[in-house]
């Protein structure tokens, strides 16, 4: 089993590469474990909401991917990379090994992404309750300072958008995929010391905004120049 030691790092960017088997196969593994003193606000099938967490792992799985206990699965994981206390699991069936990332004025993220289904947010009909799948682009974003709870779900929001303007610069003609999965993590406040806002034109959410949007554009520039020269695209 790793260890949790050798896995700690308070930089994004240095997350660790591992591997994990499934369907018979090897998958990459991607683990941030900050460790403890840091709050983060997910969209994650497991950890979501808001609230303190230790670590952050990206699962690939295979296309297709059916199993019906993506929680405990993601649990298991985390055990075996030797995570303990509370994270966010996040899945995907795009190439985690392609991650992309990117800093701003010490605003870091990391995207993965895959762009095969993918589409505008607001479209007719009456959508569906479906089992969690993985997700296809993930964005996971660290910041150096507090956030309030507020400005923590006005960071998810402002790094939607900027993964949405650099899908539409690229010409993707969409606002993202149906299973797109977000984490902003931050530390937590000390004493009431946090800062009130994350939004595009606030200090920090400028900041989050660039980083996310360059790393996406990365992330996705080459799928969509593949997918345009006819090859396949996932």
């Amino acid at each position: 089993m790793p260890s949790r030691t050798l896995l700690t790092s308070t930089s994004l960017v240095h997350a660790a590469l591992r591997s994990h088997v499934e369907g018979g196969r090897e998958w990459p593994l991607l683990v941030w474990a900050p460790g403890p003193g840091v709050r983060m606000v997910s969209s994650a099938v497991l950890g979501g909401g808001i609230g303190a967490r230790e670590w952050v792992l990206n699962a690939q799985v295979p296309p297709g991917y059916d199993r019906r206990d993506p929680v405990a699965h993601l649990r298991d994981l985390a055990s075996d990379a030797g995570l303990t206390g509370p994270g966010v699991g996040l899945m995907t069936a795009a190439s985690v090994t392609d991650r992309r990332h990117a800093e701003d004025g010490g605003v870091q993220a990391v995207v993965t992404a895959g762009i095969g289904v993918r589409g505008w947010a607001a479209v007719p009909g009456s959508g569906g309750v479906a089992a969690q799948r993985p997700g296809t682009i993930n964005i996971v974003v660290s910041l150096p300072v507090a956030l309030t709870d507020a400005a923590l779900v006005n960071a998810v929001a402002t790094a939607t958008e900027a993964k949405t303007q650099a899908l539409v610069e690229l010409g993707a003609d969409a606002s993202g995929t149906p299973t797109d999965a977000v984490c902003v993590a931050a530390p937590a406040p000390a004493g009431t010391e946090a800062e009130p806002f994350a939004g595009p034109r606030s200090l920090w959410g400028a900041r989050l905004a660039r980083a996310v949007h360059r790393a996406t554009r990365e992330a996705c520039e080459g799928l969509l120049a593949a997918e345009r020269s006819g090859t396949p695209v996932a």
